[in-house]
């Protein structure tokens, strides 16, 4: 008879897991002793079981299959949850083993408790203990199924000792969990009330979010038919942005002036799996209907006018055939053109600047984007680096962006490369990390080196917390608490056996991150960026504009005119120069 860990990997390698997450302690065991001796099944350590939740959300949203990361009990499963809440809000299958303490111990405050079913409960779909060695064959299943089908998180709590119990084989079946398919989509009467309001409109834009993944096509096809400008969220972007002569690039904090006055300039806005959350960039006027395959979304973020459950590729797919040709391209024609002047804006800022010091950040992404492989995976911490992935980064059927898009959370770039890297050795991966990110996740440099993972890691190194000193500006507070007191993150590198670069001049920047690519290993490439540089968002309100007044006055009265007098030459000299 085979222990109870020799089962949960045998399940677990028939449903196409081939690797687990994870940092080793005593309450896992029996676990990681099972891992040992298993064939073609690897045990992936990390430095922290943050890293590896966020590792196993990147692989889940790279293979598109279960993924698994494990925890020992106490402080050790704790560690998950952040990453667990980020794989749970990105909607990627993980399962989570929490190991536990001995059964018999639980409700003594023992060493170590805590009640992980509880903890865990608000991040997942399915959280469950199990309590004896023969709950474990149906509780891993129904945690597997329900993490592939609702594609979120389920944690199964396991007191340490009942992974090394001894089961008989015929206990356990032999069948996989696998994802199942269906076809979803609305039913007739919908399909056609959502006809009429699109035939009816002068005015169509098309808001595409994650939901449009697989659906690229016919997508395009109905913006074809309908003349209508493609806006999309960010987590969109991959799947729609690319080979898409309609599109008008993004919207929201992030986005772009020409994906904002597309919506707001609608009679109708089409809003194709999205989960768009910032109702200030809705229209105030224009009917709204909005496709999900989630009837809880249904007008969630902003009233609707008619809701359409099903898939976005289903979905489209009936609707099609309902739809009138437009002949008028005015609205189109309009959005493109404010698009066209955008981007080449944009474009305008991505540049060495006369070799002027510090580099511009979105100078480092273009150049990534540049030289980075026609398939590369792009993750990319939450702050400024995200900004400028959004803006400089192109993607192409074929590349892929991974980051904290829903749960917005600081140092994910480096432990979801490690899950994309872990999950295809052959594939470039590129990390677009924060210096305020990499640094609270430091340790996870020696994985890479310790797992022998290739990652490309770019640091935007502006010795700040750039978006929170973003955000201050914003609301009238002069800079408090956000400064970095930085290391030479290259020399870090080498130190810890990376290849490792400092580059402080313009004109260095595209030879160093060519040898970065091409280096056999992994490798980190420090850059040091401008830190005034502002990401401004397509929309500013009144309040916002006040915001920065009252900073302005402040930083002034504080003594600080040199850090006016930085932002001003960063932005508004530089500006008018192009």
């Amino acid at each position: 008879m085979a222990t109870v860990a020799d089962h949960v990997i045998a399940t677990l390698q028939r449903s196409g897991v081939r690797r687990v997450f994870g940092l080793p302690g005593d309450s896992l065991n029996g676990f990681t002793d099972a891992i040992r001796r298993a064939d073609d099944f690897t045990w992936e350590q990390v430095r922290h079981e943050e890293t590896a939740a966020f590792a196993a959300a990147a692989e889940a949203a790279l293979l598109g299959g279960l993924a698994v990361c494990a925890g020992s009990c106490g402080p050790g499963n704790l560690h998950l949850i952040n990453g667990l809440f980020d794989a749970q809000r990105s909607r990627v299958p993980v399962l989570a083993i929490a190991a536990h303490i001995p059964l018999a111990e639980v409700g003594s405050d023992y060493f170590q408790e805590t009640h992980p079913q509880n903890l865990f409960r608000e991040c997942s779909v399915y959280c469950e203990l199990v309590s004896t060695p023969e709950q474990a064959p149906r509780i891993l299943e129904l945690a597997m199924r329900a993490a592939v089908e609702e594609n979120g998180v389920a944690v199964i709590v396991v007191p340490g000792e009942i992974f090394s119990h001894r089961l008989d084989e015929t206990a356990w079946g032999a069948r996989p969990v696998l994802r199942t398919g269906a076809v979803c989509h609305p039913d007739e009467s919908a399909l056609r009330a959502a006809a009429a309001m699109l035939n009816a409109a002068a005015n169509v834009t098309i808001l595409a979010g994650a939901g449009v993944s697989g659906a690229h096509d016919q997508v395009v096809e109905l913006a074809r038919t309908l003349a209508a400008p493609i806006v999309h969220a960010l987590r969109g972007k991959e799947y729609i942005e690319y080979d898409n002569p309609f599109d008008v690039g993004m919207t929201g904090l992030l986005g772009f002036a020409s994906g904002y006055k597309a919506i707001r300039e609608a009679d109708v806005l089409l809003m194709l799996g999205t989960d768009f959350p910032y109702q200030q960039f809705y229209p105030d006027r224009a009917l709204i209907i909005q496709v999900d395959i989630r009837g809880r979304n249904l007008g969630r973020r902003t009233p609707i006018d008619l809701g359409l459950l099903g898939t976005v590729a289903d979905t489209v797919a009936e609707l099609q055939p309902m739809l009138a040709t437009k002949s008028d391209r005015t609205h189109l024609e309009r959005s493109l053109k404010h698009y066209r002047k955008s981007r080449k804006r944009l474009d305008a800022l991505a540049s060495n600047d006369r070799d002027r010091t510090p580099i511009r950040p979105e100078y480092v992404a273009a150049v990534a984007d540049r030289l980075a492989a026609r398939d590369a995976v792009f993750t990319v911490d939450v702050g400024s680096p995200v900004v400028w992935a959004a803006r400089y980064v192109t993607m192409n059927g074929h590349r892929r962006l991974i980051g904290s898009f829903n749960h917005g959370t600081m140092a994910c770039a480096l432990p979801h490369a490690i899950g994309a890297q872990s999950a295809d050795r052959g594939r470039q991966v590129i990390a677009l990390a924060g210096d305020g990110g990499l640094a609270m996740l430091f340790g996870e440099l020696l994985t890479l080196t310790q797992n022998r993972l290739p990652v490309k890691v770019i640091v935007f190194n502006n010795s700040s917390l750039n978006f929170v000193e973003l955000e201050m500006k914003a609301a009238g507070i002069v800079n408090f608490g956000t400064e970095l007191d930085n290391p030479d993150f290259g020399a870090v590198a080498r130190a810890l056996g990376m290849f490792g670069r400092r580059v402080e001049q313009p004109g260095d920047l595209e030879g160093a991150l060519a040898e970065a690519f091409a280096y056999d290993g992994p490798a980190l490439v420090d850059v040091v960026t401008a830190r005034q540089e502002l990401s401004i968002p397509p929309a500013i309100t009144a309040e916002q504009a006040k915001g920065f007044s009252l900073y302005a006055i402040r930083t002034i009265l504080a003594g600080r005119g040199d850090e006016l007098l930085d932002l001003v030459s960063t932005n508004v000299a530089r500006r008018i120069l192009n």
